[in-house]
């Protein structure tokens, strides 16, 4: 397994492979909802490459950047156990060299939801995207289903920009206690990861009176905020049924639609979704 930390080296090594390219990229601290994106990206492809990049552009001026969880040499030891080819591991100068300027912004797709949250997140996460596309120049580029609307951002802007690249979205890895994981989870304390099994639990009790013919939107919504409004700990930001491309809010789910919580559990903020499949 090769660590490149230059966009120079990257495109050497690109130019001396043939077939197909797998390409997955995270922020590091890799647990095994990043490996399960890898080791999908390993079966089907000829080559795999993984970068590992906390990006400052989707943080915001309050959040969590600096303390975000790090731990290279853990993740190039997990990642070459799978047989990863390359890890690209790039400074903040090398990704945002001194004058660069250009942003990516997806429009109203990334001002919904986390984008109103959290606003100038998706920018930042759809300009990194854009520039690692562009430089592997992948086959294929894995993401996974917990983080859907970055997965319908990047959809748009693959669609929107010609990129030659096939998006594969990979179901949500829970951990035993059906939690969804996150690298975010280590910041919860034992009580606080109790009281944050309400979201999974109201997501579950939703999909599951969805399958039963229960189609209306707020009552939907309404049996994830019951869940989560059990538990004090937790102070939710929005719950949402969109539209699973456009993330446009339904009244009525009769199309391919999901169904989005993002809550804080203390002082640590979760994300979790399901699809809601017609």
């Amino acid at each position: 397994m090769r660590v490149l930390e230059t966009i120079e080296d990257l495109r050497a090594w690109r130019e001396c492979i043939s077939g197909t390219l797998g390409f997955v990229p995270t922020m590091g601290y890799l647990h095994e909802g990043h490996l399960a994106l890898v080791r999908r990206a390993r079966v089907e492809n000829d080559h795999l490459a993984v970068s590992i990049f906390v990006n400052p552009r989707q943080f915001g001026p309050n959040e969590d950047l600096a303390r975000y969880p790090r731990d290279i040499a853990r993740d190039l030891a997990l990642l070459e156990e799978i047989g990863v080819d390359v890890v690209f591991v790039p400074t903040v100068d090398e990704m945002y060299p001194p004058g660069f300027t250009t942003t990516v912004d997806v429009g109203s797709l990334g001002e919904r939801l986390e984008g109103e949250m959290r606003p100038g997140h998706f920018r930042g996460v759809a300009t990194v995207v854009a520039r690692l596309l562009h430089v592997f120049r992948a086959t294929r580029a894995y993401f996974g289903q917990k983080d859907a609307q970055q997965v319908a951002v990047v959809r748009r802007m693959v669609e929107d920009l010609a990129l030659p690249v096939e998006i594969v979205a990979v179901p949500t890895v829970r951990d035993f206690d059906g939690l969804a994981l996150s690298s975010r989870n280590i910041y919860l304390s034992a009580e606080e990861r109790a009281a944050a099994l309400a979201i999974p639990r109201g997501l579950a009790r939703a999909l599951s009176v969805f399958e039963a013919g229960e189609h209306d939107a707020e009552r939907l919504r309404r049996i994830v905020r019951d869940s989560c409004g059990m538990e004090q700990l937790i102070r939710v930001d929005y719950v949402s049924v969109a539209d699973a491309g456009s993330l446009v809010e339904l009244i009525l789910v009769d199309r391919a639609a999901v169904l989005l919580v993002a809550a804080w559990v203390g002082r640590t903020r979760l994300i979790d979704n399901v699809a809601l499949s017609m």
